[in-house]
């Protein structure tokens, strides 16, 4: 095992070195490209900032408002009636918006039902089944600027709502 945790802290900068020698070779001015590169990437920066900045905000008011805990409770029958523990509803959709948001919801769930508990592993599984969705189409449409995003939209909401509920039938299926 020890070889594996060896050979994986090398990958990163085996490839760093392996781009830099394929530089060289090709007699590139690796230097310049990389200052190219980075001001490119700032321009990024600063491009989806601003959207950024909203998102973060939705976000906060989305958690502070109590619209999560309503819509929660709004659609806990309906999961409670197919077999879907409740706790698990705020992490799907927080995880929309917010990937950080959805693994603060990942560890309260682990705090009051335990890591090993149904309602723990389907949240696990789904935290790794679904997508920010908001968070993504902002950062990657606005970068490039697309606007219209009605139909990626819609598409990436049934997404993640099959990987929600594959998440739960993974789970039956592997522990149950």
């Amino acid at each position: 095992m020890s070889i594996l945790v060896y050979i994986s802290s090398l990958i990163m900068p085996l490839i760093v070195l392996a781009v830099i020698l394929y530089g060289l070779l090709q007699s590139v001015d690796i230097y310049g490209a990389f200052v190219i590169g980075a001001k490119e990437g700032l321009g990024t920066v600063v491009g989806i900032l601003p959207t950024l900045i909203g998102l973060l905000c939705a976000v906060t008011v989305l958690r502070e408002s109590g619209a999560l805990d309503m819509l929660s409770r709004m659609l806990a029958p309906l999961a409670n009636g197919l077999g879907i523990p409740s706790e698990v509803i705020p992490l799907g959709l927080m995880k929309m918006f917010s990937s950080s948001g959805a693994t603060g919801l990942l560890t309260d769930i682990f705090k009051t039902s335990g890591p090993d508990s149904f309602s723990g592993r389907v949240a696990s599984v789904m935290l790794c089944s679904t997508e920010t969705i908001v968070y993504t189409m902002s950062v990657y449409f606005v970068g490039i600027g697309i606007k219209n995003t009605k139909h990626t939209l819609k598409g990436a909401i049934i997404a993640n709502l099959a990987g929600m509920i594959g998440a739960y039938l993974v789970v039956i299926w592997f522990f149950y």
